[in-house]
Parts: C-alpha cells; structure tokens; sequence
C-alpha cells in the first residue's frame, strides 16, 4: 500500500509527525523545568508547546486517517496495528488537549503547580512513543507507505507479504 496522500510523490503524514513529538517532548520538558524553578517563562512554554502538539497531531492525524481508511486492506493485520496507532495518538492528544485547557488560564499567572501537567505530558509522550512503534511497525515490517519498485505489485511489498518474500520478489525482478 502505497500513501494514498503525497506531495510530489512524497507521503505526507510521516511528514508531519515530528512536529507533535517534538511539541510534546518540549511541553514534558518545560513543565519539569518549571517545576524545578518555578519560573513563568517554562510554564508558557510547555502550555503553548502543548497547545502546538495537539494542533499538530490534528494536522498530521488527517493523512494518515485517509491513508489508514483508503489504503489499508481491512482484513489485514496492518489495518489493525493502524487502528492501535491512530487509538494511542488520541490517547495523547486527549491528554495534551486537557493539560492545555488545565493550565491555559494561569497564563499570565498566578504560577500554579506543575504535577498534573507533569503526569499528564509524561503519559502522553509515553503514548505518542507507543504510537510511533506501532507506525514504524507497519512501515517496516508491513510495508505500509512504501511505494512499490518498477514492476513490483503492490500485492508483492503489500501488508502481508514476509520480509523474505518482498526481497525474494525483489531479487527475482
């Protein structure tokens, strides 16, 4: 199964997940500084990376639900390593959506405490790590994304086929 959304034949959803990572990790970090120092600035930073995070997870979340529904055969195991995937994304992005709308209002102060934020963003990376194994999982071991060689069919490097049978097809063409 080849990317059913792309940019110039570049599949867009492996994109566009760095972002949310990259937000949430920032957000974890901000909110352990900020309890290390209680200074206003990390409170800011991990409430807008955690704002950033879920609106990129949004963002990055729509081609791959299209890529998932529209290119994944159903009855296939990816398809359902791509259902935990997008499951444990919503977990992370449900928790990121409550600790922006948790913390959101002390803005600009009062400094308020940083354990809920820290519980919060901690469970939530974790379940983005989870979800990112499980996306590399269908990658590499299903093939799911990976555009096909000259010649190959789709069947040949498609979600089921074994490693030993995708490079046996490959060497045989």
């Amino acid at each position: 199964m080849y990317s059913k959304v792309t940019i110039l034949g570049h599949p867009i959803h492996p994109m566009l997940v760095a972002f949310p990572v990259a937000f949430y990790v920032g957000a974890l970090v901000g909110f352990i500084v900020y309890a290390a120092n209680s200074g206003q600035f990390w409170l800011n930073l991990a409430i807008a990376l955690s704002i950033a995070g879920a609106g990129m997870a949004i963002i990055a979340a729509l081609p791959g639900a299209v890529d998932l529904f529209f290119g994944v055969r159903k009855n296939r195991r990816a398809y359902r390593l791509g259902l935990a995937h997008a499951s444990a994304n919503v977990i992370a992005l449900v928790l990121f959506i409550i600790t922006s709308v948790v913390y959101v209002g002390n803005w600009d102060g009062p400094a308020t405490g940083a354990a809920l934020g820290i519980v919060l963003t901690a469970i939530g990376v974790a379940a983005t790590v989870v979800a990112g194994s499980l996306g590399w999982t269908m990658v590499q071991t299903h093939h799911v994304g990976i555009k096909p060689y000259a010649g190959e069919t789709e069947t040949a490097a498609g979600t089921e086929a074994s490693t030993a049978q995708v490079y046996e097809h490959r060497r045989a063409s």
